[in-house]
């Protein structure tokens, strides 16, 4: 056996990732007869699905009369709907600072995340909707490969090419098992099928990596785990615990994709640096070794609007989540629309304190930035 095996630190197996197996699936009347809901339903039939109904019409039910707030939110995270995406999910919108453009493969996410950054800003009841309209979702890559305003002609970024981000309303990975929705726009950006120059992007808090780890994603689809404080986690409900994040962050780094760290929501919890340090130091020692890394960072603050900490608060009424307005500072969109994020002070701090020890304990990795 040669010498440098035996230096090589054992790792253990993987556990199995836990995966959501959602108790009814619907599928409209649009979406039936389309070529990926086909691979969609045999999936779901896979994982041991019952309940899947086929609907006459394209409207999903309603609640149930009578049924309160929260009984609501249950059966809502318990159903994936199968929908077409409506022609404005069709038109792609800037993201900065993540990417140049959004990418809807669907809207909404299995986990149940007390802080969630999709509640007040989707509409409805919290159903996963996938999108079985998969192509026309992707057909734009193309013509919007060279236009931009966050990373294509970026003197930092420009690498990247035109990026397209698949994460701004659900987790990808957390539903991929049922879809294959994200392992096709892998496969299709890498072996080049919507040309060159462009390059995908997505977050996830789930583990179950290992469909991806094949495929022809030719470095051009960068993936990014969604990391916290111990302290934290404990408010991400229904998603992979924090070292299984890690170690399928290795993985998906020795399989040669670009990867990433999204630190978010930060919070500063009592002994912030310290949990924050442990967590970075993990991270270090998970990636070390591994030949020719590209590693980002990104670190977003935890903030909340008027209309998000309502629903969250009928979602999660025994919350512990800090959503208090009067130690929170007012930032003000361009629009008008009101958001509270930290005291500028402590804002200062736990940015300057990520940007010294993000590159400071995690030896390559480049903090995009920090919001």
């Amino acid at each position: 056996m040669p010498a440098q095996l035996l230096d090589r630190p054992e790792r253990r197996l993987p556990a199995a990732p836990r995966l959501w197996i959602p108790k009814h699936v619907l599928v409209t009347r649009a979406a039936a007869d389309l070529p990926h809901t086909a691979e969609i339903l045999r999936r779901v039939e896979a994982a041991g699905v019952d309940d899947v109904r086929i609907l006459p019409a394209d409207r999903l039910p309603t609640a149930p009369k009578g049924e309160s707030e929260r009984e609501a939110y249950a059966r809502a995270k318990a159903t994936m709907a199968v929908v077409v995406a409506p022609p404005s999910a069709l038109k792609p919108q800037p993201i900065p600072p993540s990417a140049d453009w959004r990418l809807d493969l669907a809207r909404g996410c299995p986990a149940h995340c007390q802080y969630c950054y999709l509640a007040g800003s989707l509409s409805g009841a919290p159903i996963t909707r996938v999108h079985a309209n998969l192509d026309e979702v992707l057909a734009p890559i193309a013509s919007l490969t060279g236009t931009g305003s966050v990373t294509t002609g970026d003197a930092l970024r420009g690498g990247e090419g035109t990026t397209f981000e698949l994460s701004c309303y659900t987790d990808p990975l957390g539903i991929e098992h049922l879809t294959g929705s994200l392992a096709a726009a892998i496969a299709q950006v890498g072996t080049g099928r919507h040309g060159d120059g462009a390059s995908l992007r997505f977050t996830t808090k789930f583990d179950a990596v290992e469909p991806l780890l094949a495929l022809p994603h030719g470095g051009r689809t960068r993936i990014r785990f969604s990391l916290n404080a111990a302290e934290v986690e404990r408010f991400e409900g229904g998603t992979a615990r924090m070292p299984a994040r890690i170690e399928a962050l290795r993985r998906v780094a020795e399989a040669g994709y670009p990867v990433g760290l999204t630190i978010a929501p930060v919070m500063p919890v009592d002994g912030w640096q310290e949990s924050y340090g442990r967590l970075l130091d993990d991270v270090a020692a998970a990636l070390a070794g591994i030949p020719a890394l590209d590693l980002t960072a990104e670190v977003i603050t935890h903030r909340f609007t008027p209309s998000s900490k309502q629903v969250l608060e009928g979602w999660y009424p025994r919350t512990k989540l800090e959503m208090d307005e009067s130690v929170r500072s007012v930032k003000r969109s361009k629009f008008g629309g009101v958001k509270y994020v930290y005291p500028k002070g402590t804002m200062a701090d736990l940015r300057s304190w990520f940007e010294r020890e993000v590159p400071g304990r995690v030896p390559g990795a480049r903090l995009l930035y920090s919001t």
